[in-house]
């Protein structure tokens, strides 16, 4: 009994040692601790999702979650064949070009009114604080950190591990003007060498003007967030880009809610909304949207086209690697009026502008 007590001191010791790592980030503290204790989405000690936001579903329990994700595993849940890329000259690509790249996952790269602007981007092949845990499909990391030019703005959704990347957001430093996200979410960027003067940290419902007619708005989300032991203690955001010429939906994670019919109601029609659908599951439907909700949100939204990410990438599910586009085109495809899809492979141009684009199925055929 005495050594069985002692491995679980030396297991317990080990553990918090290893969470005072500087990849789990700093909490909240100081002016900025007080600052969210004055957001209205924030009581008793939490960040609050608008209504209540079970991480697991009721009827289900982590019990079953964790059985499932380990011993009724889906064969199918990470691809055999090699994921299809192409390699974008993003260094040279020219400013006044209205782009947006794709990196798999929800990591992407935009092109908007003479801004560049990065999102979520994770380049360093794993996609958990346990280095090769969570792992990259292969193929998909066909760029690198040098392949990106100078950012103006790298908008963060959250603070989850496959959102914010130490190793890559410590190499992009130094390129990045200004840092993007939620309250508390700047804590973490600080710890990791960003200034103060390069982060921006927004509640819900505010406005940042980027540019003469350039408006970055923050929206909600339905999600939770934290790193290390720490829980809800930084904003889950979406944004809404609204350019001279269009408005873009960066949706980050998200469960289905009223939130989106009341965006699109106040800032739509959307030109392009990128929403998450993938990683989802009848068990934690509340943070993930599930293929038809992903499309009523784009509906809330008045989407005029729907990229759908957060999937392609990575295994934080137990559904098969292509099921959420190969569900998300076939439900869409008996909608009485179907949203035209934009579903590049890594590294395509999606031109902004030009929305008779065409894009394959590339899915289709990969084991």
């Amino acid at each position: 009994m005495t050594t069985l007590i002692g491995i679980i001191v030396l297991l317990v010791i080990a553990t918090i040692l290893y969470f005072q790592q500087a990849k789990f980030g700093k909490y909240p503290a100081g002016a900025r601790l007080e600052k969210i204790k004055n957001s209205p989405n924030y009581k008793d000690g939490q960040f609050q999702n608008i209504h209540h936001t079970p991480q697991i579903t009721e009827g289900y329990s982590y019990y079953q979650v964790m059985k499932d994700f380990f011993f009724n595993r889906n064969p199918n849940r990470s691809p055999i064949d090699i994921i299809p890329s192409v390699k974008t000259d993003l260094l040279n690509l020219p400013i006044d070009e209205d782009i947006l790249v794709w990196f798999g996952h929800s990591s992407y790269f935009i092109q908007l009114n003479g801004k560049r602007i990065l999102v979520d981007p994770v380049f360093s092949g794993n996609a958990s604080p346990i280095p090769g845990t969570n792992k990259s499909f292969k193929g998909t990391e066909r760029y690198i950190i040098a392949d990106l030019p100078p950012i103006d703005y790298l908008f963060i959704s959250h603070d989850h591990y496959d959102h914010i990347d130490y190793e890559t957001l410590v190499m992009l430093k130094n390129k990045v003007k200004k840092v993007i996200c939620g309250l508390g979410v700047g804590s973490h960027f600080e710890n990791w060498g960003y200034t103060e003067t390069q982060i921006i940290e927004k509640d819900w419902n505010e406005e940042i003007l980027l540019d003469e007619g350039f408006i970055v708005h923050t929206t909600t989300a339905r999600h939770f967030s934290g790193r290390g032991f720490a829980k809800n203690n930084t904003l889950w955001m979406s944004y809404v880009l609204q350019s001279h010429t269009m408005k873009i939906f960066i949706g980050g994670d998200s469960g289905y809610d009223t939130h989106y019919a009341e965006i699109g109601n106040k800032y739509g029609p959307i030109d392009l909304a990128i929403m998450d659908n993938g990683q989802y599951d009848a068990k934690w439907k509340y943070i993930h949207h599930l293929p038809e909700e992903t499309l009523k949100a784009a509906q809330d939204l008045k989407a005029k086209r729907l990229f759908p990410v957060h999937s392609s990438k990575f295994v934080m599910a137990n559904h098969a690697w292509d099921e959420p586009l190969v569900k998300v085109s076939a439900l869409n495809k008996n909608l009485r009026t179907p949203i035209p899809l934009v579903t590049p492979i890594i590294g395509e141009l999606v031109y902004l502008k030009n929305d008779k684009q065409m894009f394959k199925e590339w899915w289709v055929g990969i084991k």
